[in-house]
C-alpha cells in the first residue's frame, strides 16, 4: 500500500456518512456501497465514488472498511453473492468497525483468509457521529499486528485507536465499552425522572454536579436530551437492543454475572415492543416516565 491507499466503504449511514466524508476530507479517495439510494446519493455528493456492490468496492480499494449493523448483515456482505470475498485478495485488508459478535468476527475473518489471503481488522467504534466526522472516536482494535500497522493511518485520522490484542479483541472491548454506556442511558432516564418527580429544577442538576464523581462526558452530552425530549435519533433504540443481547451472550459463555446490562436489556426490549425502534437511546426516557410523544 501507498502514502494513501484507496479505501472502500460498505454501510454509509449516521456513522459511515460522517466517516468517509473526514477521510475524503483527509485526502483520502473512497469508494462506497449502501443497499439504500438514498444514502447512496448523499454519500456521493459528499465525495464518496459509488458502486455497485460489495465485490466492486473491494475491486477498487486496498483498504476496504464497514459499519454495518447487525452480523448477519456484515455475513451477507462479505459472503453473499457480490460480496467482498468475491473482490478479495491478498494485498488488501478489511477494516470492520461494525459491532459484532466476537466469535463470529473471528470465524469470517479465518474465512476470508483462507479464501483469500486477505486480512481482517476489527476496530469497532465509539462517539457517535459528531466524533466520527471530527476524527475523535474512541477505536478498539483487534487483529494480526502487520494488518492492525498497515490500517493504522486510516485509524489515526478516525479517532484514539487502540490494539487490544488478536483477532476479535476489538469487539470484546466494544462490549465492555457497551457495558458502560448503554446502562448509562438507564441510568440517566432515571436521574432526570427522579430529580424532576421529586421537585427540584431538573436543569441545574448539570451546574450543580459539575466536577464531581457524577459528572462525564456522556453526562454533559446526553443529560439535556433527556430534559428537552430529544429523541432525534443518532443512533437507534434497535441497535442498542441489539448490542445489550450481545454483551448478555458474551456474559453467559465467560460465566459473568452482569445483572445492570441484564435489567437494561428488559428495559429497551419494554421500549422496542412499544414501537419505539426508530428513536435515539435516550427514549428509554418513555419507560421511567408517563408522557408521551
Amino acid at each position: 500500500m501507498g502514502d494513501k491507499p484507496n479505501i472502500g466503504y460498505l454501510g454509509l449511514g449516521l456513522m459511515g456518512s460522517q466517516m468517509t466524508k473526514r477521510l475524503i476530507e483527509n485526502g483520502y479517495t473512497v469508494t462506497g456501497f449502501d443497499p439504500d439510494p438514498d444514502k447512496m446519493a448523499a454519500a456521493q455528493a459528499n465525495g464518496v465514488v459509488p458502486a455497485a456492490s460489495p465485490a466492486d468496492v473491494t475491486r477498487a480499494s486496498d483498504v476496504v472498511e464497514a459499519c454495518i449493523i447487525t452480523t448477519p448483515a456484515l455475513t451477507e456482505a462479505m459472503f453473499g453473492p457480490d460480496g467482498v470475498a468475491e473482490g478479495a485478495a491478498a494485498d488488501k485488508i478489511f477494516l470492520d468497525h461494525s459491532t459484532t459478535i466476537a466469535d463470529k468476527t473471528r470465524d469470517m475473518a479465518a474465512r476470508l483468509k483462507e479464501q483469500s489471503g486477505m486480512g481482517w481488522v476489527d476496530a469497532p467504534v465509539s462517539g457517535g457521529p459528531p466524533a466520527a466526522g471530527s476524527g475523535k472516536l474512541a477505536i478498539m482494535v483487534g487483529g494480526a499486528d502487520d494488518d492492525v500497522a498497515a490500517v493504522k493511518p486510516i485509524l489515526d485520522v478516525l479517532g484514539n485507536n487502540t490494539h487490544m490484542g488478536p483477532s476479535g479483541a476489538g469487539q470484546v472491548t466494544k462490549m465492555v465499552n457497551q457495558v458502560l454506556v448503554l446502562n448509562n442511558f438507564c441510568l440517566l432516564a432515571e436521574a432526570a425522572t427522579l430529580a424532576k418527580n421529586a421537585g427540584i429544577d431538573p436543569a441545574m442538576v448539570p451546574e450543580a454536579l459539575s466536577g464531581g464523581y457524577a459528572d462525564s462526558p456522556m453526562f454533559r452530552q446526553f443529560f439535556s436530551r433527556y430534559l428537552e425530549r430529544d429523541f432525534e435519533p443518532a443512533g437507534y433504540a434497535r441497535q442498542v437492543l441489539k448490542d445489550l443481547d450481545m454483551i448478555v451472550d458474551l456474559a453467559q459463555q465467560t460465566k459473568t454475572p452482569v445483572p445492570m446490562s441484564s435489567q437494561s436489556t428488559n428495559l429497551y426490549r419494554m421500549l422496542i415492543a412499544k414501537g419505539h425502534s426508530e428513536l435515539d437511546a435516550v427514549a428509554i426516557l418513555k419507560i421511567y416516565d408517563d408522557e408521551t410523544l
